[in-house]
């Protein structure tokens, strides 16, 4: 929960998406009029500082991405979490090659196709149990505007936004 206080004015905000700030309302022009104010705004940046999505940008750019790149909490907890205790219990993996993997997959997918949302498969070994087969998982891939109109990509669970 956070408070912020303005002159004589206080406002206090729990969890979830921020109010509209000034500058989101002025870079939205026409489409304020067309539909009104918005809501509230929840940016990419925000979604980053929470945790909702993680920046794997860096080594993206090695698998030959150019915009930057995120993937959400549940794709990375499906496809790319592993622990010390999941080496010790299933089969020797650690997470960088684990995340190599999901974004060698992307940019292969993304050099075979076109459009702005692909989806495509890989095997993984599953997290948890004593399993060491990998499995066949569904990815989605996003490509769309940023919170500056810049191109960054998404890469989640089918069905997630």
């Amino acid at each position: 929960m956070t408070t912020k206080t303005t002159g004589s004015t206080s406002t206090t905000h729990t969890a979830g998406p921020s109010p509209v700030p000034r500058e989101a309302r002025q870079r939205a022009g026409g489409l304020v009029e067309l539909f009104g104010e918005p809501i509230s705004i929840y940016s990419r940046r925000q979604a980053l500082d929470d945790g909702v999505l993680v920046d794997v940008t860096e080594m993206a750019k090695e698998a030959g991405f150019k915009f930057s790149v995120a993937i959400t909490r549940a794709a990375w907890a499906d496809c790319v979490e592993w622990s010390d205790e999941d080496n010790r219990r299933q089969t020797y993996q650690d997470e960088a090659g684990r995340l190599w993997d999901v974004l060698w997959m992307a940019s292969v997918a993304a050099r075979r196709n076109s459009g702005s949302e692909l989806r495509f498969q890989m095997y993984r070994v599953p997290r948890g149990g004593r399993g060491v087969r990998p499995r066949l998982v569904t990815l989605q891939m996003l490509c769309g505007p940023g919170d500056e109109g810049e191109p960054v990509i998404t890469i989640g669970l089918p069905g997630e936004d």
